[in-house]
C-alpha cells in the first residue's frame, strides 16, 4: 500500500508541478498547490503560495487567481494583481500552463525510463529450455541447452530477437547456429504458423518452432546520455502503444473490460514493488504517460478541455461564453464519473473473479 501511495504522489506531484512552474513563469499568482481535494489534512505557507495535503489522494490542483471563467476584477485590487490574474494572461501563457501538467508526465516516464536504462535492464539470452515435442525444433534435434549464436548468417544474442525474426517467417527454411558443448552446429528448421492473439486481442498469424526460454538473463546498461535518449523514445513507443490501445477498445478489439481504475493501480504498483524497483519503476512510467494522455482528452474539466476552449477561442477571437462552457463541463463531469464508474465496476470485478 505504501508504494501505491508513493506512486500516485509523485504522478499528482509532478502534474501539478508542471502547471505552477509555467504559471509562476508567466507571472501568475498561484493562491494554493494542493496534492489531494477536498478538507485540507496539512497546510504550510511559504512566499505567497499555500502549501496543502488534502484527504482525498485521487489528484491534485493548482488554484490560480483569476482563473475562473467568470472572473471580474476586484475594483480594490492593485494594477500588479490585475496583471497577474490568469485571464489576464495572453492566450498563447495560459494554453502553456495548462500544457505543461500533461506535458511534466511525460516527461517524467522519459525520466524514469531514462533511469531503468542506466541502472540495468534484465534481457533474456537466446539459450534454450524446454523444447516441444512434436514441433519443428524438436523434429529438427535443437536441444535444451543450446545457445542460438547466428540465425541466417546474422549474429544473435538475445532471446526477443530470435522471438521477433522467427515469428515474421511461418514458413520459410531458417538456419540456426547454436553453440553445444563448445561446437557450432546448423540445423535448418521452418516455423510453424499458428495463430495468436496479440496485445490488442486481435488474432495474427506468426511462426514459432516449439522452444521456451532457459530463463537465463543479461543485465544490459547505458551510459547517462544514451539512456536519456533510450527514455525518450521509450515514452514515445508506450505513448503511441497507449494511444493505439484507447483506439481499439473503442473499435472492440480490445475488450473494455480491461479498462483499470484506482484499485487496479494500487493492487499492481504493490506487485510491481514486490517484484523489483525496476518493474516498479516500470509501471509508474507507464500510469504516468496514461495520466497525462488522459488529461489531455478534449473533454472539459480535463486539460484537454481547456485547451480545446482556448482553442476555439483562437478561432474565433473571442472567449467561448459562460453558458457554452458550463454546459461542456457539466457534460464533461458526467463522462469522467461515468468514466471511473466503469473502471471501478472493472475493478471489483476482478476481484470477484479473482
Amino acid at each position: 500500500m505504501i508504494s501505491a501511495i508513493i506512486l500516485l504522489g509523485l504522478l499528482i506531484f509532478f502534474h501539478e508541478l508542471g502547471h505552477f512552474l509555467v504559471a509562476k513563469y508567466f507571472g501568475v499568482y498561484v493562491e494554493r498547490f494542493s496534492i489531494g481535494f477536498g478538507p485540507r489534512l496539512l497546510k504550510w505557507q511559504w512566499g505567497e503560495t499555500e502549501y496543502a495535503l488534502s484527504a482525498i489522494p485521487l489528484g491534485g490542483y493548482v488554484k490560480m487567481y483569476g482563473e475562473s471563467p467568470d472572473f471580474e476584477e476586484e475594483e480594490e485590487a492593485s494594477p500588479e494583481m490585475k496583471e497577474r490574474a490568469f485571464n489576464n494572461k495572453p492566450l498563447h501563457a495560459r494554453s502553456l500552463i495548462i500544457f505543461a501538467g500533461p506535458l511534466a508526465n511525460f516527461l517524467l516516464a522519459a525520466l524514469v525510463y531514462s533511469v531503468i536504462f542506466m541502472v540495468g535492464v534484465p534481457r533474456h539470452i537466446a539459450s534454450l529450455g524446454e523444447i516441444v515435442s512434436d514441433m519443428p525444433a524438436a523434429q529438427s534435434g535443437l536441444q535444451e541447452g543450446d545457445r542460438v549464436v547466428a540465425i541466417d548468417g546474422r549474429d544473435i544474442k538475445f532471446w526477443d530477437e530470435m522471438a521477433a525474426y522467427v515469428s515474421e517467417r511461418p514458413g520459410d527454411e531458417i538456419d540456426f547456429t547454436v553453440l553445444r558443448d563448445g561446437e557450432e552446429l546448423t540445423f535448418s528448421i521452418a516455423p510453424k504458423q499458428v495463430e495468436e492473439k496479440n496485445v490488442f486481442g486481435e488474432t495474427i498469424n506468426i511462426g514459432v518452432i516449439g522452444v521456451r526460454a532457459s530463463g537465463e538473463t543479461e543485465s544490459i546498461t547505458f551510459g547517462p546520455l544514451e539512456s536519456l535518449q533510450k527514455g525518450f523514445v521509450k515514452t514515445y513507443e508506450v505513448t503511441g502503444l497507449i494511444i493505439k490501445s484507447v483506439v481499439k477498445i473503442f473499435q472492440r478489439a480490445v475488450p473494455a473490460d480491461s479498462v483499470g481504475g484506482p484499485i487496479f493501480i494500487l493492487q499492481t504498483a504493490n506487485d510491481a514493488a514486490d517484484t523489483s524497483i525496476t518493474a516498479f519503476l516500470a509501471f509508474m512510467a507507464a500510469i504516468s504517460i496514461n495520466l497525462g494522455i488522459l488529461n489531455l482528452l478534449p473533454i472539459p474539466i480535463l486539460d484537454g478541455g481547456h485547451l480545446l476552449f482556448n482553442l476555439i477561442e483562437g478561432i474565433m477571437r473571442k472567449p467561448v461564453s459562460m453558458r457554452i462552457r458550463e454546459m461542456a463541463n457539466t457534460v464533461g463531469l458526467l463522462l469522467i464519473l461515468s468514466l471511473m464508474f466503469f473502471a471501478f465496476y472493472n475493478d471489483i470485478a476482478r476481484i470477484i473473479r479473482g
